[in-house]
């Protein structure tokens, strides 16, 4: 890759700022790029700007290749198209996307009862998308078109969508600059009019009462962005009367509201890393009071739900990977309640679906996700087979529980998304529609297989790997390893058009299975956090020397990739082993984990003691300081990195990564690329919109390409 001049390269002006001294327990930190955390200092805005002219220049003679890239990936992409039309009450609900249109357009049509009856899916075949079509013959109704609430914004969000019971109002909230921070409206459906009255500075999560005229929603502490209290608003008066009917006090959790299977309820969560508490109240009551369902419990957490005359709970007492229990009438003790799904050390009860005549159960056995359908009458149980090595399954959208028909989604790393209908009494299974990959693209190109490293502690950490067929494995493969490893969640292998541009171009995808998520349970994730974070990191390079090993690349074309705290994990392995990666991407990265723990004045700060260590505690304070990528930077080789930010990002404030590379650059040894991109108009998710999003990824990929030196990287894919 051609560099600028290096007297181009940004220089924070610390002539002008002193650097800051950072002291806990004895231990002092100097912070020569403190003063970056000022966001409204032009100081600051002129330095980011600073940067990202930086990074357009080095990327510049990668231009011709990113418009290459960008047009194969729009390419593949099915402009005109509409999701699965899924029913609740007397409609179906559904969103399109039109061709060279940024948004959604979010829709409904009234059910053709009689039709109905009939046709219940949307299914692949032309024929039965043409009996789709009729079943959807009502007119269409647009709740929302998204590009028209877009317009004179750099970003705009939508989210937390909300018919009321009698589908007549239309409740969803709008964020327009990327940092979370909502603002309500509300359309009356039967006029098109949306209502003058609108709830400001609020959360995305909203709950309507039965009555249709009572919306519930949870707000925000304005400064942490912590969802501190659920409060009640009554249609036709002012925000400023709205009435608090529960307030979170402990500021380690946050809480939400929602509604039961059953729609008898209305239910406020409260919750933090290792503990749950639910309240309730009668949907048709709405002025009534919650009542707490079971207290709180440190390291007890609950997941309730409500169908017919039961309580459901999924709950990790004396159960470490959860079980299910049932519950008649309302709260009760413990022991009383009724085991409908026991504990098994080897399968994590992950999530349950309430069905007229069955229950379906979310499990992950063996690190793969299996669908499990048990009949309430307990004859014909039985899982949904699923016959790939490496796989991604879920509960779909399900929202009328009187069926016999599950909705669940597929995809893998060949297989792109699809939706199915599934008679839970036949078994028979229909494919209703499967994401179309335009151009030439054959799933019999492409390999995906599973393999095992052993971590330092001989831990066997899963891998989940996709190559076009024929790729040699003769350790000359550009390699892109994808990591996470954090609050339990599971990095699956799904399918994404967009990295067929890497696999036709030689790259061959990985991810690693890393402790801190919970693919192997939840001793997986437990391993993970607070003093055995480490392993997060040791089973990445495991991964990584594994993938040497076995001849799949070596470490000139070996690159790691990840984000939020996946971009942790990145900082913390190229500080521990610069020499096995030849590059890295790190999207909007947590990486100056100590300070961010020690300020409960930010956003996520308190919430999460429970998952990184609370540094207040001195233990604590020396585990996290032992792996923070910032507090860690050295003089010494790094890899080429490319570092992605977002300045109104509210899960990880801008100047983490804008302080690491500032770090980075007055440290590192050597030549390699250090570039950063700061969205100036985004937060955590980075850009809205799909055809913009397809420009940052075709920049990544340039990076990942050119600095893989591949005579494919300015040629058309194979």
């Amino acid at each position: 890759m051609t560099h600028p001049d290096p007297r181009t390269v940004p220089a924070p002006p610390r002539a002008r700022v002193a650097a800051t001294q950072l002291e806990k327990h004895g231990v002092i930190r100097v912070d020569d790029y403190y003063w970056l955390r000022g966001r409204d200092d032009p100081e600051v805005i002129a330095y980011l700007e600073a940067e990202n002219d930086y990074t357009r220049a080095v990327m510049a003679p990668t231009e011709a290749l990113q418009e290459t890239l960008f047009a194969e990936i729009k390419g593949r992409i099915k402009q005109t198209d509409m999701s699965v039309p899924y029913r609740e009450g007397d409609y179906f609900y559904y969103t399109r996307d039109e061709e060279g249109r940024e948004y959604p357009i979010h829709c409904r049509r009234p059910i053709d009862r009689q039709r109905h009856a009939l046709v219940t899916g949307f299914a692949g075949t032309g024929a039965q998308r043409s009996g789709f079509r009729q079943n959807l013959s009502g007119p269409e109704q647009v709740l929302l078109d998204v590009n028209l609430l877009a317009e004179g914004h750099e970003f705009c969000q939508v989210s937390g969508r909300q018919v009321s019971p009698d589908g007549r109002l239309f409740a969803y909230a709008t964020d327009f600059d990327g940092r979370r921070i909502h603002t309500v409206r509300i359309k009356d459906l039967t006029t098109g009019e949306t209502l003058d009255e609108e709830l400001a500075g609020v959360t995305s999560n909203l709950a309507w009462a039965n009555d249709s005229w009572t919306l519930f929603y949870a707000h925000q502490d304005t400064t942490t962005l912590r969802w501190d209290r659920i409060c009640r608003h009554r249609l036709g008066t002012p925000q400023t009367d709205d009435t608090v009917v529960y307030a979170e006090a402990d500021e380690t959790f946050n809480c939400e509201v929602g509604k039961s299977r059953s729609k008898r309820y209305l239910l406020i969560a409260s919750y933090q890393t290792i503990s749950t508490e639910y309240r309730y109240l009668d949907a048709d009551q709405p002025d009534g009071a919650f009542t707490v369902f079971l207290p709180r419990e440190r390291d007890h957490e609950y997941y309730l739900d409500h169908y017919r005359d039961r309580f459901y709970v999924r709950t990790n007492r004396d159960a470490r990977n959860f079980k299910l229990m049932e519950v008649a009438g309302g709260p009760s003790d413990p022991g009383a309640w009724v085991e409908l799904i026991q504990h098994r050390d080897e399968v994590l009860l992950e999530s349950f679906g309430l069905f007229r005549d069955h229950l379906v159960v979310q499990e992950r056995r063996d690190g793969l996700v299996h669908l499990r359908v048990r009949p309430w009458d307990g004859l014909g149980e039985h899982d949904i087979a699923f016959d790939e090595p490496v796989y991604d399954a879920y509960l779909s959208t399900n929202r009328e529980p009187d069926t016999q028909v599950l909705r669940f989604g597929y995809e893998s790393l060949t297989t792109p998304a699809s939706t199915y209908d599934y008679d839970m009494v036949t078994r028979a299974r229909t494919l209703l529609k499967r994401e179309e990959v335009l151009g030439d693209f054959d799933p019999t190109r492409y390999r995906a297989e599973r393999m095992m490293a052993t971590a330092p502690d001989g831990e066997l950490v899963p891998i989940s790997l996709v190559a076009r067929v024929g790729t040699l494995r003769d350790g000359t493969n550009p390699l892109l390893l994808y990591g996470y490893g954090a609050y339990g969640i599971s990095i699956d292998a799904t399918f994404d058009s967009a990295r067929l541009s890497l696999l036709d171009r030689g790259f061959v995808f990985a991810i690693a299975h890393v402790r801190g998520g919970q693919v192997l349970g939840r001793r997986w994730y437990d391993d993970g956090r607070l003093a055995r974070k480490q392993n997060t990191f040791t089973d990445f390079i495991a991964c990584s020397e594994h993938l040497i090993a076995e001849r799949f690349t070596r470490p000139d074309r070996l690159f790691a990739m990840g984000g939020s705290a996946g971009g942790l994990l990145v900082g913390a392995v190229i500080n521990m082993r610069p020499d096995l990666f030849a590059g890295a991407v790190a999207q909007v990265p947590f990486v100056d984990v100590v300070t961010t723990m020690l300020d409960d004045s930010i956003p996520l700060t308190t919430g999460e003691y429970d998952e990184w260590g609370n540094p207040h505690e001195r233990a604590a304070f020396d585990d996290i300081l032992a792996y923070s990528p910032y507090d860690n930077v050295a003089a010494k080789d790094y890899p080429a990195l490319l570092v992605l930010a977002g300045l109104h990002d509210s899960q990880v404030q801008y100047w983490e990564p804008a302080k690491w590379v500032a770090k980075l650059r007055a440290l590192k040894t050597d030549a390699n690329p250090m570039l950063l991109k700061t969205n100036m108009d985004a937060g955590h998710g980075g850009v809205s919109g799909r055809y913009r999003r397809y420009r940052e990824t075709a920049l990544q990929y340039a990076f990942l390409l050119t600095q893989a030196r591949l005579p494919e990287a300015v040629c058309p894919p194979r």
